[in-house]
């Protein structure tokens, strides 16, 4: 089965937008800029999944571990069930502690999505006001 072809459709914009000769309107630049919006907030939305999938790794590590634990007690717990070796108050401190490291693993994790996918969109909308800034100065000119 073939392909299916995309064109892109900044370049059938600017093709359609350049049969109108507007003054002081530079098709090509506000173009590129939009161009430049889609791919600021493309970079974002990456981030923000590679955070989400992060926090999948971490929940699945987390069942696993779990899992692993209540597997490991239960045969101990087969092996001798009139005799506990494990004390229970340690294991249960055991486990909060793990739990607690785990909460500040998500959170740390879900920070640092959440940070780099904001500098990302606040770097462009910088740009974006200096290449406002920069047009407005060529039109006065």
């Amino acid at each position: 089965m073939a392909k299916p072809e995309y064109s892109d459709p900044f370049s059938q914009f600017a093709a359609m937008f350049q049969q109108y000769k507007l003054p002081g309107f530079d098709v090509q630049a506000i173009l590129d800029a939009r161009r430049k919006d889609v791919e600021a907030l493309a970079a974002a939305n990456r981030v923000a999944f590679g955070g989400m999938e992060a926090l999948r790794d971490k929940q699945l590590e987390i069942l696993r571990r779990a899992l692993g634990d209540f597997q490991t007690i239960a045969q101990q717990f087969a092996a001798s069930p009139g005799k506990a070796t494990t004390n229970p108050t340690e294991v249960v401190q055991k486990a909060l502690h793990q739990a607690l490291a785990d909460m500040q693993d998500i959170a740390q994790k879900t920070q640092q999505a959440q940070t780099e996918a904001y500098a990302i969109v606040t770097k462009r909308i910088e740009e974006a006001a200096k290449e406002l800034k920069s047009s407005m100065e060529q039109q006065q000119k």
